[in-house]
């Protein structure tokens, strides 16, 4: 039977997120005429709304097993939402739980325990996040997976942001509670400067928490335009588009930028692998079990090595 209202599962994070773009613009290949439901995090539903694959957003506040009159409010919700199929791209423990929530009668592709369309694949979790992916949807229905078409994007442009000459985004934070993903901010420095040197644009993203690393780039090379804070993860596509490259630590908005084609460096360290989880693209990934052990001279010659002739 073909789904006439489905409902897709995707919390987060934001790197996680943007690896679903592919599979969200599959199901709503594969599915034209059903009505798409996405059910995500807070962080995420502007970029959420802003894609042309889904009919409604809804926010999931992830409640606690002990809130039981809000697990009681979602379980209401998503049995008032007469789906008739659910493709879970979290498959996590928490959706996968839903399942249940969900009660029977609702065809469901993901790892929940006797849903009709398993990922039966005991190795998944050593696959890349792209390939498990396209292989669940495969086993449900929709064969083919191709890199999604961000023409749709409609963040600030360049232009809106001051930035006339060509540029390059950099990228230096990352998860505050995972300090070991960040390489050094004076790294960071040194290659803008050398950037700044070739007649390039060091552009800086990031948000408050930031702050000091930009600092410390903007005080080796005051040429670069600090942008942190200003920018939603729509004008990140946006200028991810325009950019000549881009150089950062294994972080969300790494994910968003190599999605648009962006030629981009990004770093890793032994907190987490690239196996499972880099960004896609054209795309150079450098890694050092340590990542303060990876030189400025390397990381710039990779970056060169991107920018056009």
């Amino acid at each position: 039977m073909t789904p006439r209202r489905i409902l897709v599962i995707k919390l987060g994070a934001l790197g996680d997120f943007v690896q679903a773009l592919g599979p969200f613009a599959a199901i709503r290949a594969r599915f034209p005429d059903a009505s798409i439901t996405l059910l995500t995090t807070r962080p995420f539903v502007g970029l959420a709304r802003a894609c042309p694959w889904f009919d409604e957003v809804w926010i999931d506040d992830k409640p606690r097993f002990w809130q039981v009159r809000r697990l009681l409010s979602l379980r209401r919700r998503l049995r008032g939402g007469g789906f008739d199929r659910v493709y879970d791209l979290q498959t996590s423990d928490r959706s996968s739980s839903y399942f249940r929530l969900l009660g029977g009668g609702v065809e469901w592709s993901g790892i929940a325990r006797c849903c009709s369309h398993p990922h039966a694949n005991p190795h998944r979790d050593r696959m890349h996040t792209i390939e498990r992916q396209r292989e669940q949807l495969a086993m449900a229905d929709i064969p083919e997976v191709p890199p999604p078409d961000l023409s749709w994007v409609a963040g600030g442009t360049a232009a809106e942001f001051g930035l006339s000459a060509p540029f390059v985004l950099i990228c230096p934070g990352g998860a505050p509670h995972r300090p070991g993903k960040r390489w050094p901010a004076e790294r960071f420095g040194a290659v803008a400067a050398r950037l700044a040197k070739r007649g390039l644009i060091p552009v800086l993203l990031g948000t408050e928490a930031e702050a000091e690393a930009i600092a410390a780039i903007r005080a080796a090379c005051p040429e670069a335009i600090d942008l942190a804070g200003r920018t939603g993860f729509l004008d990140i596509l946006s200028l991810g588009r325009d950019a000549v490259a881009a150089i950062g630590n294994d972080t969300g908005p790494m994910h968003l930028i190599a999605a648009t084609g962006c030629p981009s460096v990004v770093l890793f360290s032994a907190e987490s692998n690239p196996d499972l989880c880099a960004p896609r693209g054209r795309v150079t990934i450098l890694r050092r079990p340590v990542l303060a052990d990876l030189g400025e001279a390397e990381a710039s010659a990779a970056l060169i090595r991107l920018l056009p002739n």
